[in-house]
């Protein structure tokens, strides 16, 4: 489930523990469930990396990225259950990787925790980042982009706003849970085609992505019902609290008090919208 803002909360949450720290071991957990994606192999990856210094972490679109001294970076993408941890795990079945730290300072190690195993770690050289994370794969990050920028990019697809607020190449961040609060707020209906939208409604879209992800990073993101994502300290998120229609399908609209909830699906995703404030 992480999206932007659980990402963000991750990176925020390790930054000041890990910055400056060197990795002196690199170990894979002993985990009996399904393997993940590891690039390269096990001791490539300890030959590259143990030694090295952590110069920066840093968020690029829903991926954590570990910069070395020695040029190369971690990229991690959580996905849909991976936690980056400085504290004790939700179990110990489902740790995944450890980057053990020097210094006498604690923590002492980084974990990676997946419970269903979807998430990837690799190790890539500078031109391998630029590849993986250049705009040939990913747009702009949604937090940095301009109402300019929204316009012309909404301008090129004819698809429904909800389906190309989830393409990454459009806009680098925003998930299915957000993409349905940042319509709301915009009173946007999510079945509107992206290139039918005003100036004016695209300028109001692009205040909206600013304000929800803000928010949602503010409340160190959202824990949801299964109880999965957990921020760094293994602490819940908050922003559940505070959603407008995300998972509220039947129940009545928060911010008209008018109708219930509908639940739609698009592109394989639930949607959820009030029919009377996205019109």
């Amino acid at each position: 489930m992480p999206e932007l803002p659980e990402v963000e909360t991750m990176v925020r949450g390790i930054r000041e523990a890990v910055e400056g720290r060197r990795i002196t071991a690199f170990l894979k957990c002993p985990c009996r469930c399904r393997p993940m994606l590891l690039r390269p192999g096990l001791a490539a990856i300890r030959r590259r990396s143990e030694g090295q210094t952590i110069t920066a972490v840093r968020r690029r679109a829903k991926r954590v990225v570990l910069e070395l001294s020695g040029g190369s970076a971690f990229v991690i993408e959580p996905r849909m259950t991976g936690l980056v941890l400085l504290a004790d795990p939700p179990d110990p079945e489902h740790l995944r990787f450890e980057w053990r730290l020097d210094g006498k300072q604690k923590p002492k190690s980084l974990w990676f925790w997946d419970r269903r195993g979807l998430g990837t770690v690799r190790l890539l050289a500078p031109a391998e980042i630029a590849e993986l994370l250049g705009e040939k794969y990913l747009g702009p990050d949604a937090l940095e982009m301009t109402a300019a920028e929204w316009i012309l990019r909404c301008r090129k697809t004819s698809r429904p706003i909800k389906v190309a607020l989830l393409d990454q190449k459009l806009a680098a961040g925003i998930g299915n849970l957000y993409a349905s609060e940042i319509l709301h707020l915009a009173g946007i209906h999510p079945g509107r085609r992206a290139d039918r939208l005003s100036e004016k409604q695209i300028t109001r879209l692009a205040a909206c992505v600013c304000e929800v992800l803000a928010d949602a990073i503010r409340h160190e993101g959202s824990t949801l019902a299964d109880g999965t994502y957990r921020n760094a300290l293994n602490q819940a998120g908050d922003y559940q609290n505070a959603h407008r229609v995300y998972d509220r399908a039947g129940e009545q609209c928060l911010t008209c008090q008018g109708p219930p909830i509908r639940r739609i699906v698009q592109a394989q995703r639930s949607t959820f919208f009030c029919p009377a404030c996205q019109k």
